[in-house]
């Protein structure tokens, strides 16, 4: 039987340096040897890995694809010998990517970063805020935090919480232009939306009497990309916005944005997921994170 293993650490280790040289000497392998395993890999897989230059080699997208995956397998394996080795019971190690929004990574996941290190100081902890959503195999990111319907079917899930959707504005903003007493009066104010396309168009609000669903236009002279911009310009008072609550619960808290329209929220919830490629039998280090989360939530 070949020794597949092997020939994944081998160009796991060839990519991550960027150099069969550099790989052969930390293998004790002569760069030729380490060039022949990674030729045997694309030969039995059918396909180009690397494009092989003088100064550095560069990873085709089948290179990328495989880099990843063979990369979390190497990690599993380490991480069940060190189950099995250690009577079932393995500390999380190893290095750990995690991706949120900018909005929740700083809310949530930062605070508690110290927290996690303390717990677990084997794991080095690679933390990146984006607002696009990243392609976690491509991306080579362990674990991503996401809010509201989950369109990717390929990737695992666990879900850590909801928050509902909230109009809201600064006292400033209010004192200014006045507090808007039903959906209608919308129209006379600064709404701030998002700058990309949403599957439905307007603020959704219920009427609290007969309980029908109905979409209220909305506009103004900002847009944005993302639910931290809109809550810094509604702080700046700069407008009215509609965002999920967390974004705005410690504004909310500590009077620096006011919750309006209450009577007409329909109450529409967004639920907030670890999401992560795999299986069930994750990653210790992987498994650890998610579960210090959900504990918290």
């Amino acid at each position: 039987m070949d020794n597949r293993a092997g020939e994944m650490e081998v160009f796991v280790l060839a990519a991550e340096l960027k150099s069969f040289s550099a790989a052969g000497r930390r293998l004790k392998l002569s760069p030729s040897a380490v060039s022949k395993l990674v030729t045997r890999l694309e030969d039995r897989l059918g396909t180009r890995l690397v494009v092989r230059s003088t100064r550095l080699l560069q990873l085709t997208p089948e290179g990328e694809t495989y880099l990843a995956r063979a990369s979390r397998i190497l990690a599993e394996i380490a991480d069940t010998e060190e189950i099995v080795s250690g009577g079932g019971r393995a500390l999380p190690r190893g290095p750990l990517s995690v991706n949120a929004s900018v909005g929740f990574g700083e809310l949530y996941i930062l605070p508690m970063t110290r927290e996690f290190l303390q717990l677990f100081p084997d794991v080095q902890l690679d933390v990146t805020l984006t607002d696009d959503t990243v392609d976690l195999i491509r991306e080579r990111v362990d674990i991503a935090i996401r809010h509201g319907p989950l369109r990717d079917s390929s990737l695992m899930a666990r879900k850590l919480g909801q928050t509902r959707q909230v109009v809201i504005a600064s006292p400033a903003y209010i004192a200014e232009r006045g507090l808007p007493r039903s959906p209608a009066d919308l129209e006379a104010h600064n709404c701030i939306n998002f700058n990309f396309r949403r599957s439905v168009e307007g603020w959704p609000f219920r009427d609290p009497l007969t309980g029908k669903l109905d979409l209220s236009p909305v506009s103004g002279s900002l847009r944005a990309s993302s639910g931290s911009i809109i809550r810094q310009f509604c702080v700046d008072g700069l407008g009215i916005g509609r965002v999920g609550r967390f974004h705005v619960e410690p504004d909310i808290q500590a009077g620096r944005l006011v919750p309006i329209l209450e009577d007409f929220n329909p109450e529409d919830i967004e639920d907030i997921h670890a999401v992560y490629a795999g299986h069930e039998h994750l990653a210790v280090r992987i498994r650890a994170f998610i579960d210090f989360l959900a504990e918290r939530f």
